[in-house]
């Protein structure tokens, strides 16, 4: 199983054939979490609330599947959400999530690095905008200021 998620993180790290295309994005998310997490849980509800049919994962290794998918340490998210040949690292705000699927950018995939306290899945207030880095070929880029 473990083999199967590196490969499939892989073929997002080496680009997807999903860019590009004009279908209708899929509103299916493979949650690849850490299984005791209880926020990454939370995460999922909130994607499923939002519309999206998801399924957990759970590994141990977020972090080298994270660099696996070209995201560097200091941009990591807490977990990461395959969806629609996009990665989604840590707490992304769904309309974010959208934005990226309608647009469809040439790139990995888009990250909120850490655990913003308010963001979708973390408890707490919003203290400061979360800032979401698209990751390209020439690495991180600020996608979103939410």
């Amino acid at each position: 199983m473990r083999n199967l998620l590196f490969v499939a993180v892989l073929g997002l790290a080496v680009g997807s054939t999903a860019n590009g295309h004009a279908e209708e994005p899929s509103r299916s998310v493979e949650l690849i979490k850490s299984p005791s997490c209880g926020c990454c849980a939370a995460y999922g509800d909130y994607l499923e609330a939002s519309g999206f049919e998801v399924t957990t994962r759970p590994v141990e290794d977020i972090v080298g599947l994270s660099r696996l998918a070209g995201i560097p340490d200091d941009f990591q998210g807490c977990h990461l959400a395959m969806i629609d040949g996009y990665f989604v690292s840590g707490h992304v705000p769904v309309e974010v999530v959208e934005r990226m699927l309608d647009e469809r950018p040439a790139v990995r995939g888009i990250t909120l690095p850490g655990m913003p306290a308010g963001s979708p899945g973390m408890m707490g207030e919003q203290l400061e905008p979360f800032r979401v880095f698209a990751i390209g070929a020439g690495g991180p880029e600020l996608y979103a200021d939410e």
